[in-house]
């Protein structure tokens, strides 16, 4: 069976490692995901999915974040869906391999909302 994120204590979801995920890796909790959501007040779920939307002032910015996100997601193995144009960003999480969300999407969005400030 896929591996859970370790619950020692309270550690905060940007500081946990995404684990690898597999077609064995367990969907998120119903439980998990609320608490977690309570703390990503920027993401929303939507059609089972992770979303944050941010506007920017120009493409440049846009793509500039892209690049970011891009870099961090190969940094932990784990991807989302981006998509973007002139000052616009959207960012969506979900567990391609299982087809729902798994704990790493939201330890990537707690990573991706430290890096975007």
């Amino acid at each position: 069976m896929g591996r859970r994120i370790a619950e020692v204590g309270h550690v905060a979801l940007a500081d946990r490692l995404c684990a690898v995920c597999t077609s064995r890796t367990p969907p998120t909790r119903p439980e998990d995901a609320a608490r977690w959501l309570g703390e990503l007040p920027q993401w929303r779920l939507e059609d089972g999915r992770l979303v944050r939307e941010l506007r920017l002032p120009d493409f440049a910015s846009a793509l500039a974040w892209v690049d970011a996100l891009g870099a961090l997601a190969e940094s932990v193995g784990h991807h989302p869906d981006l998509a973007f144009g002139w000052g616009w960003l959207r960012v969506t999480l979900w567990t391609h391999a299982i087809g729902a969300l798994s704990d790493a999407d939201f330890v990537l969005a707690a990573k991706i909302d430290r890096v975007l400030g």
